[in-house]
């Protein structure tokens, strides 16, 4: 019968390499916790928890585990009992409306502005603006830009509804370009839930200013959401439906929406796709020459296109090959990107592993995890995660423990 791996993988993250580590580590949390010398767990019960058939624990060590581990007892393989409420419930509901509404505000204000000349100054002084917020997002990581960005585009979508003719229009571009980079910054901070809701902002505001080009890139961003969520096929509709009209988009949207379908076809196992589409992308690329100043990935990131391939090639399961690619792109990616590098090295972390290269994983990771400290990044958790899993034959062995060791602070959260 299956154990009950989930637990087992929590308490490796915090140093716990037995049974018997765990009860005595868990007793004393919970002395601590609950300030009662004689709350105990003992060996014995640990050992059934991590069995086939872990009884529920008591609704006082749930409370214990859920503050040593973050998690609450069916997040860590118990099964849950009937009847079982949280007793944080009704504090998470609150919690979740307060966050609902922090990342709407910007984007739902209510009600007509006060009218007021809009200068068409602005439109550049935006775009300017938009440039460095990009270039700060490689250097700082999601969080400490979101607040910014956001804010800003509130400012321009209040505009908007006082400027006319081609201000407006303008206004209605840019605005577009601030939802989409707010939306990745939540993305990248793992808020999949935000980055959906700010992908459909984006959609909206192109689709107001009428520009083909920018509703292919919102398409684009909306398949990015489809691709961490593990959509596949949706990744490939939304990427169909922006090449429909390829003859009228720019190059650089081409090219986003080619290597963004890739990654769709790599969802769904489909290699020889994965190539076609990535090797299509490459032939525009000297073709991109526009002055649009969004989606300049293509344009500012070394090695752009064989990123994504070696992403894919990841995905595919494709080891040896991935790992030969991230090692041909890393060499290109300047060390003052540091979130991207990040993620890219964590990516060919779990390419090592595909390859039997255990130990040449964990001396990567080990570098990632201190990226992840400093941008915070939850794509590179997740990245991290992944490779969690693919180093699950060497979970017993030293190489194995030392990888646990180095993710149990950077891996929660």
């Amino acid at each position: 019968m299956k154990r009950n791996d989930a637990l087992r993988a929590a308490r490796l993250r915090l140093g716990w390499r037995s049974a018997e580590r765990a009860a005595e580590a868990i007793t004393a949390h919970g002395q601590q916790f609950l300030g009662d010398a004689h709350f105990t767990v003992s060996a014995r019960t640990w050992r059934r928890w991590e069995g086939p058939a872990p009884t529920w624990p008591s609704e006082e060590t749930a409370v214990v585990l859920r503050d040593a581990f973050g998690r609450w007892p069916e997040d860590l393989g118990f099964p849950t009992p009937p009847g079982w409420i949280r007793p944080e419930y009704h504090e998470e509901a609150d919690v979740r409306r307060r966050e609902f509404e922090s990342v709407t505000a910007a984007a739902l204000m209510p009600g007509p502005a006060a009218t007021q000349h809009v200068d068409p100054a602005l439109i550049t002084y935006f775009q300017e603006q938009l440039e460095g917020h990009y270039r700060a997002d490689m250097f700082l990581g999601p969080h400490d830009l979101i607040g910014t960005v956001s804010a800003q585009y509130q400012l321009i979508d209040k505009l908007t509804r006082s400027a006319k003719d081609e201000t407006r229009r303008g206004l209605l571009r840019i605005g577009a370009a601030y939802a989409a980079l707010v939306g990745w910054l939540y993305q990248d901070a793992g808020d999949l839930g935000a980055a959906a809701f700010w992908r459909g902002v984006t959609q909206e505001m192109a689709m107001r200013a009428r520009d083909a080009h920018l509703i292919g890139y919102a398409l684009v961003n909306q398949a990015q959401v489809r691709t961490d969520l593990g959509d596949g096929h949706g990744v490939i509709d939304l990427c169909e439906v922006a090449l429909d009209q390829a003859r009228r988009l720019a190059p650089k949207v081409r090219i986003m929406a080619m290597q963004q379908q890739a990654h769709g076809a790599s969802l769904t196992g489909d290699r020889a796709l994965v190539d076609d589409l990535i090797d299509q992308a490459g032939a525009l690329l000297s073709r991109v020459d526009d002055d649009l100043p969004w989606g300049n990935a293509c344009r500012r990131t070394p090695g752009y296109l064989e990123v994504q391939r070696a992403t894919c090639y990841g995905r595919l399961g494709l080891g040896a090959e991935a790992a030969a690619l991230w090692t041909q792109v890393l060499a290109a990616i300047p060390t003052t990107a540091r979130r991207d590098r990040g993620v890219y090295m964590a990516r060919q972390a779990t390419a090592a592993v595909a390859a039997r290269e255990p130990e040449h994983a964990v001396e990567i990771a080990r570098d990632v995890a201190v990226i992840v400290g400093e941008t915070g990044s939850a794509r590179m958790r997740r990245e991290l995660t992944t490779l969690e899993v693919a180093m699950k034959p060497w979970q017993d062995a030293p190489v194995g423990r030392e990888l646990a060791e180095i993710l149990a602070a950077v891996t929660e959260g």
